[in-house]
């Protein structure tokens, strides 16, 4: 075994251009079978795991909001608020698990997180499948043609405040796009063609437009897309007749938009932003990612289900996400601390967003030129 004695601050210092990184195919090569050797059996999902979690995690969180709704101590109000956004964001989180976990690995997983989570929070699973793919491709990753990438360095600290503040609208804009668009593209298809292109991903690259549904997508889509149009009609049936509060109902727009907070902080947080707009290779992709790993704790909140490890996620999508902390284990133990993996390392989440926002602000600053 080499040595597990790393010193974080070296390995946490911006590396070469992602355009510099690739070549040195050999190394490359032996880089990753090594990952793969020591990962390799790991890749079974542990159905028990992923149902008690996701069960827990909207049992907890529904629970909180029915107290935060209704409770009488203010306080204790505040309180399970908290609670009911990091609860039901950790639940939300398994739309990612949805993509990556293999079809049929555990039975009736993308029912039940849509019936229990997806629909209810506007967040049906349609609005992932075969985009965040796309974040994965080696021949997308980085670019335009990227859904969920954005150069933040060099687009610099405004547009990261725009994605972090604007997130608290996502709420009422999902509202909006089942209560009114959804309906309205029913019988218009321009209606439709621009609902589909532009509201119905869950990216943060404002070029990006998403291709009509291919047909063994398309009941599936249509079916949870009549179940959003009719829960949220149903809500404003029963705010409409005094039935729900609005009280009641903007507690549940506050919820979700924390959970769009904290789920922007984490997108944020989970990469470098440094692409040149070029496709890499899978080391350049991990070069872009960050770890947060233990003995930080603030993690396991904002980037549940394994998100801590997103550089390697990148490194091995298929990977299940109770297994990544057993995997991170052995690459740190097993691999020489100058590897690639090793770079992605970061004490914490606020060392990487500083890292980020020091390199937007010196980006912005004008360059001194020679006499």
């Amino acid at each position: 075994m080499r040595n597990m004695s790393v010193d974080i601050s070296t390995l946490t210092q911006a590396p070469a251009p992602i355009s510099d990184r690739n070549g040195g195919g050999d190394a490359v090569a032996d880089f990753l079978a090594s990952v793969r050797g020591l990962t390799a059996d790991l890749y079974r999902p542990n159905r028990a795991v992923y149902w008690l979690d996701l069960c827990a995690g909207a049992a907890i969180g529904y629970t909180a909001l029915a107290v935060a709704t209704y409770g009488s101590n203010p306080v204790l109000r505040l309180v399970c608020g908290i609670v009911a956004v990091f609860a039901l964001y950790r639940a939300v989180m398994f739309i990612h698990e949805l993509m990556h976990v293999r079809r049929g690995a555990v039975p009736g997983l993308w029912t039940v997180w849509n019936a229990l989570v997806g629909v209810p929070l506007l967040l049906p699973s349609f609005m992932y499948e075969d985009v965040h793919r796309l974040h994965h491709s080696k021949a997308r990753y980085g670019t335009r043609n990227d859904p969920e990438y954005l150069p933040l360095v060099r687009a610099g600290l405004p547009t990261i405040v725009a994605l972090l503040f604007g997130s608290l609208l996502a709420p009422v804009l999902l509202f909006v796009r089942f209560a009114i668009i959804a309906p309205l593209a029913a019988i218009v298809p321009a209606v439709r063609r621009v609902m589909i292109e532009r509201m119905s991903s869950l990216v943060i690259n404002p070029e990006f437009r998403r291709a009509m549904p291919a047909p063994a997508a398309a009941v599936r889509w249509i079916v949870l897309e009549a179940a959003g149009v009719l829960y949220v009609w149903t809500a404003l049936a029963l705010l409409a007749t005094g039935t729900l509060l609005l009280s009641s109902f903007l507690t549940a727009i506050a919820v979700g938009a924390g959970i769009a907070f904290v789920n922007q902080v984490r997108t944020i947080v989970a990469h470098r932003w440094e692409s040149d707009g070029h496709a890499t290779d899978a080391v350049g992709q991990l070069l872009d990612t960050v770890n947060v790993p233990p003995p930080a704790l603030l993690p396991a909140l904002w980037a549940p289900l394994g998100l801590r490890y997103h550089g390697l996620h990148h490194l091995l999508p298929a990977l299940p996400y109770h297994n990544l902390g057993k995997a991170h284990r052995r690459l740190i133990a097993e691999l020489d601390p100058a590897s690639p993996y090793h770079r992605t390392l970061n004490r914490t989440g606020y060392d990487a967003f500083r890292r980020i926002a020091r390199g937007a602000a010196a980006h912005a600053a004008p360059q001194s030129r020679p006499a």
